[in-house]
């Protein structure tokens, strides 16, 4: 997690919404991301999905089963989604997202019986310190705000 926190932070360094994302494989990390959807004009560049294609690419393969997904927000929809598709045996998250996540608090994608691929969750990893990290953040962005309208 602490490698998640670091994308993180990098996303944060970049005007992104703080959140990082890291994939493992056999105890090491094979691909790593923080959000780039300002940036990159993406509504997908998520740090999860951009994460999970370099794992892909790295691996040859969409399949990513025995691999384990570290990042610091909870999932959304789109990437709760994605977490089933690519197969990933387990997500690992920090802070819960009451707002948009899909991993446990508005709904709960990636353990739907319904579904063919059920992802095994550890939530609350580091919560606090993935919390500052989102809240600090967007204190700075409406700070921000509110002095360019005076």
């Amino acid at each position: 997690m602490r490698e998640a926190l670091a994308e993180a932070q990098w996303a944060a360094a970049q005007g992104e919404v703080p959140v990082g994302a890291v994939v493992v494989e056999g105890g090491k990390v094979i691909a790593r991301a923080g959000n780039v959807r300002e940036r990159g004009a993406d509504p997908t560049g998520h740090a999860e999905m951009l994460a999970l294609r370099e794992a892909a690419r790295r691996r040859g393969g969409w399949r990513l089963d025995g691999c384990e997904l570290f990042v610091t927000l909870e999932p959304c929809a789109m990437c709760a989604g994605a977490l089933v598709n690519s197969r990933i045996d387990r997500l690992v998250f920090g802070a819960f997202d009451p707002k948009a996540g899909y991993c446990g608090s508005l709904g709960d994608i990636v353990r739907d019986s319904r579904l063919n691929h059920r992802v095994v969750v550890c939530s609350g990893v580091l919560a606090a310190e993935c919390s500052r990290l989102l809240v600090a953040f967007f204190q700075e962005v409406r700070a921000r705000r509110s002095s360019a309208r005076l």
